[in-house]
């Protein structure tokens, strides 16, 4: 358990440590500064920040997170008539998560859990995660003009950038980076508004700085995975082909046992099994062959 333990924390590069440190440094700092008293505000935003640190890695503990960050964010925006931003997380982001939470977990890199198997769309896909990322945001359009939703457009926008990443990153792609920064900048300036009316949302201003931070790293390295498990997965690939192929040449060319014996590829291949030409095993294998 103690070794499981030191090897969890030696997985966290100190570039991720660093940018987890001062992410969490700010966001308590301008907490205190601005003297909020909304300590679930601070609770969230740290959580939000663990989050993006383990998803940038590829980590199932990241989804576990940003499903427990998805409760504590949807009840700030209830607090502020945010009703898209609470029914984006709450009835959206959150359940996907869960899903994105199972799909890496069944899918991980060459039996490592603690990183998932990057994935491609197809065109096929990115033309239809295209029209739904298009229906979802505006069937959200009508719903929160009906609910009276603050800053209607700039929270439509949110609710078309929360689809897309979510989306993504249950899908294991690698553009779930690109479609969080895009939210992230849709928040800055969602929170910013919010601030100009009460100073005490400021703090959720400076959180999403950070995620933006944080997501822009997830991008660059999960870039790095792609690169990495494709290279890997070549390899392995490779390895598999070429014996396949030496059996069959072995098979073609008839090696005897005693071929095997000697230290031939085809021993490599079939090992001391190899029939022996002209024997018994020899023609059934011939047999078969016609």
């Amino acid at each position: 358990m103690k070794e499981r333990v030191k090897n969890f924390f030696k997985s966290i590069k100190p570039v991720e440590w660093t940018m987890w440190a001062v992410s969490t440094v700010i966001i308590v700092a301008s907490f205190f500064v601005f003297k909020n008293t909304q300590y679930h505000y601070l609770v969230g935003s740290l959580i939000g920040v663990s989050a993006l640190v383990f998803t940038s890695k590829g980590n199932p503990i990241g989804q576990g997170l940003i499903i427990v960050f998805g409760v504590f964010y949807g009840i700030i925006s209830f607090s502020f008539k945010y009703y898209g931003e609470m029914i984006t997380y709450l009835g959206m982001s959150v359940p996907i998560a869960v899903f994105a939470l199972v799909s890496w977990i069944k899918n991980p890199f060459a039996g490592n859990k603690s990183e998932v198997k990057v994935n491609t769309l197809s065109k096929k896909e990115w033309a239809i995660f295209s029209v739904a990322v298009v229906a979802v945001t505006a069937v959200f359009f009508f719903i929160l003009r009906a609910l009276g939703t603050n800053n209607l457009i700039v929270s439509t926008i949110s609710v078309a950038t929360s689809f897309a990443a979510a989306y993504l990153t249950a899908r294991r792609n690698r553009f779930y980076a690109i479609g969080y920064m895009l939210n992230d900048i849709v928040l800055i300036v969602l929170w910013s508004l919010a601030s100009t009316s009460d100073i005490t949302y400021l703090p959720m201003t400076i959180c999403f700085s950070a995620f933006f931070m944080l997501d822009l790293y997830g991008f660059v390295n999960w870039s790095r995975m792609t690169k990495r498990q494709r290279a890997k997965g070549k390899e392995l690939y490779g390895l598999r082909f070429g014996k396949t192929e030496r059996r069959m040449r072995c098979v073609r060319h008839n090696f005897t046992r005693a071929d095997s014996l000697r230290g031939t590829e085809c021993g490599g291949a079939f090992g001391a099994s190899t029939p022996r030409a002209g024997g018994r095993g020899y023609r059934s294998v011939r047999r078969r062959r016609r």
